[in-house]
């Protein structure tokens, strides 16, 4: 099963990213190793704000691929619960 998550910056970025293991993934994140995605290197803090089951891995391809092109304000509002994740 394929999740979606979001990761908060020190500077309040967002950043949006799919596994099949969320807390492995950000262990990985905050870690800092060679699996941790290069965008978040020296950006930690890094807080875990949001992550939601999706099911397939295509699935979730296409649902990060939408959100990552989503205005911060709008990923800001799925953070928040204010809108739904629509799959």
């Amino acid at each position: 099963m394929w999740h979606l998550y979001l990761i908060r910056t020190k500077l309040g970025h967002l950043y949006t990213g799919i596994t099949q293991d969320v807390q492995r993934r950000y262990k990985e994140h905050q870690e800092g190793g060679v699996k941790a995605a290069k965008s978040l290197k020296g950006k930690k803090p890094l807080i875990l704000v949001f992550h939601q089951e999706i099911g397939s891995h295509s699935l979730a391809l296409k649902t990060e691929a939408a959100i990552k092109k989503w205005p911060k304000e709008k990923k800001e509002s799925l953070v928040r619960k204010e809108i739904p994740l629509a799959i």
